[in-house]
C-alpha cells in the first residue's frame, strides 16, 4: 500500500507546515475550559499538566471534545496508556442532535443521535496480542479502519503491526503528530511516518480525547490513558478566499474581503460613508447605541438572487443584534416592531436573526423564541438544540433556498426549515409584524442584506453558489 512505502524511509524529516511560534496549547493546564464531554461517563481529570482519562464499567465510548471545530491543522500531543485500554484522539469529528444516515457506497450506516463519529487517530497498545496500531486512522461509528486497511491478515496490517512493535513505548510517553490538510490525513508516532490517508468525508470538526468502552469487566475499570503537551497550529485558509475544490463546486465570494465592490446601501446606490468598516478581511457594522438603521444603515448586494446557498461567518459582541436578510425588497417602506410604517428602519426581507440571546431583550420578544439567534425573525424559532459558539468567537450561518424550500443552519447544524407560500407559512406571516405587507416572503427574487441595528457585529467569508444556467 502507498502509505507503507513511507515506512521504509525512517530518516524522512517532518514537513515544516508550522513553525513552533504558530502552535497554541489545546489545554490551559488548569481546568477543562474549552472542552465538552460527550458519549459515555468515563472520568476525565487533571493531574499537573496532564489530562487523565479513566475507564468506567458499563458505559459506552467516552469523548472529551473541544468546544470549537478545526479544519486544516497540525496537531501534536504525547500519550501514555495502560496496555489493557484502547483509546484515541478524534479529529474533524461530529456529534449530531438527531439521528443520521451515512452512505458508504451502496451501504447505509445509521448513526444515532448524540453519537460521536469521525476520524480517530488510534491509541492501540495491544502488546500481548502483537497488534500495535497506534497512529492508525479509524473512522469511528462509520466505516472502521481506513489505515491499515484489509483486516488484520492483510499485508498492510501485518507491516503496520511490525512497525508498531519497534515504535510503541509501553508504559512510557509516546509523541504523535497529525497533519490534516484538505483531503489529506497523515500521522507520525515518535517521529516516524505512520498513516497516509486521502479522504474528504469530513473537512472540519472537533478534536476529542477518547476513553474506550471496557464493558462490565471489573478488572478493566479504573484503567488510565494520559495526554500532555497538546498543541495545535491552525492552517485553515485565510479569510475570504476559496480553495480550488470550492471553486469547482460552484462557490464564489460574495464579498472580496477588502473593498465594498458588489455592495451598496439599502437606501441608495452608493456604499454608506459611515457606520461600516473594512479592516483585516473583516466587514463590521459599528455600534450606535442600539439604534436601528440610524447611522450607516443596512447594506445589500447589488445583485438579486432567487435560488442559492449562502455561507456567512459572523461574530457578535456582548448584547449585539444584527441580521442576514434575503429576498430583500428595498423599495418597500420600513416598519416598526408592531408593523406600522417607520420613517427609518431596516429594509424588508426574510431574516436570519443574528443576536446575543442571553443579553439582548429581543430574544424574549416575539412568539415562542422566534426572534432568537438563527431563527426566521418573527416567524419561526430555531431549534432549541442549536449550538452557538461563545460571544466573541466566529459562528457560521448557512441559508439554503431551493424553490420554495428554505433552510437555516448554524455551525453545521440545521436549525429550521420551511416552505414559502404554504398555508403554514402564510399563517406565520399573519401573526407577525409583517402581516400588513402584501405577499410578504413570496417574492421571486431579492437582494441579500447585512443589517445595521446599532450594535457592533462583524462578518467575513461570505460565499454563495447558485444553480448552473
Amino acid at each position: 500500500m502507498k502509505a507503507l512505502l513511507a515506512l521504509i524511509g525512517l530518516c524522512c524529516t517532518l514537513p515544516a507546515f508550522a513553525a513552533d511560534g504558530v502552535f497554541v496549547p489545546l489545554f490551559n493546564g488548569k481546568d477543562l475550559g474549552g472542552w465538552v464531554q460527550r458519549g459515555g461517563k468515563a472520568e476525565y481529570r487533571i493531574e499537573g499538566d496532564e489530562i487523565v482519562g479513566v475507564s468506567v464499567n458499563n458505559t459506552p465510548n467516552s469523548f472529551l471534545c473541544t468546544a470549537r471545530n478545526y479544519g486544516d491543522f497540525v496537531l501534536e500531543y504525547e500519550f501514555k496508556v495502560d496496555a489493557r485500554l484502547n483509546s484515541g484522539v478524534q479529529i474533524r469529528s461530529q456529534c449530531l442532535d438527531t439521528a443520521s444516515v451515512f452512505k458508504a457506497g451502496d451501504k447505509e450506516i445509521k448513526i444515532p443521535a448524540g453519537r460521536v463519529h469521525g476520524y480517530q487517530v488510534e491509541i492501540d497498545p495491544d502488546v500481548k496480542r502483537g497488534r500495535l496500531w497506534s497512529g492508525g486512522i479509524y473512522d469511528e461509528a462509520r466505516r472502521g479502519w481506513l489505515f491499515p486497511a484489509g483486516g488484520e491478515a492483510s499485508a498492510e496490517a501485518k507491516a503496520f503491526s511490525a512497525q508498531g512493535r519497534t515504535l510503541f513505548r509501553a508504559d512510557d510517553w509516546n509523541h504523535v503528530r497529525v497533519e490534516a490538510v484538505g483531503g489529506s490525513l497523515r500521522t507520525w508516532v515518535n517521529g516516524v511516518p505512520c498513516a497516509d490517508v486521502k479522504d474528504t468525508v469530513n473537512l472540519s470538526g472537533f478534536i476529542a480525547l477518547q476513553v474506550h468502552d471496557v464493558g462490565a469487566d471489573p478488572v478493566k475499570t479504573g484503567l488510565q490513558v494520559r495526554w500532555r503537551h497538546l498543541r495545535i497550529a491552525d492552517l485553515s485558509a485565510p479569510a475570504n478566499t476559496l480553495s480550488e475544490q470550492e471553486k469547482s463546486e460552484g462557490w464564489r465570494l460574495l464579498w472580496d474581503g477588502r473593498s465594498n465592490e458588489g455592495w451598496r446601501s439599502a437606501r441608495g446606490e452608493t456604499f454608506p460613508a459611515q457606520g461600516w468598516t473594512i479592516s483585516d478581511g473583516v466587514l463590521s457594522v459599528i455600534g450606535n447605541k442600539g439604534a436601528e438603521s440610524a447611522a450607516g444603515g443596512d447594506i445589500i448586494t447589488r445583485a438579486r438572487y432567487s435560488e442559492f446557498e449562502l455561507l456567512v461567518d459572523f461574530r457578535l459582541t456582548p448584547g449585539a443584534n444584527s441580521g442576514i436578510k434575503y429576498f430583500v425588497q428595498p423599495a418597500l417602506s420600513a416598519i416598526t416592531t408592531t408593523g406600522a410604517k417607520a420613517a427609518v428602519g431596516s429594509a424588508i426581507g426574510l431574516e436570519y436573526q443574528v443576536l446575543d440571546d442571553a443579553l439582548h431583550p429581543d430574544a424574549k420578544l416575539g412568539t415562542d423564541g422566534n426572534r432568537t439567534l438563527a431563527s426566521l425573525y418573527d416567524l419561526k424559532a430555531a431549534a432549541a438544540t442549536k449550538k452557538p459558539n461563545p460571544i466573541g468567537e466566529w459562528n457560521t450561518a448557512r441559508i439554503l433556498v431551493k424553490g420554495p424550500h428554505v433552510e437555516h443552519w448554524l455551525n453545521g447544524q440545521k436549525v429550521l426549515e420551511y416552505e414559502r407560500g404554504t398555508p403554514e407559512f402564510k399563517a406565520l406571516v399573519a401573526r407577525s409584524k409583517y402581516k400588513a405587507i402584501e405577499g410578504f416572503g413570496l417574492w421571486a427574487d431579492g437582494h441579500i442584506l447585512l443589517q445595521e441595528h446599532g450594535d457592533t457585529v462583524s462578518y467575513r467569508n461570505l460565499r454563495i453558489r447558485t444553480p448552473k444556467p
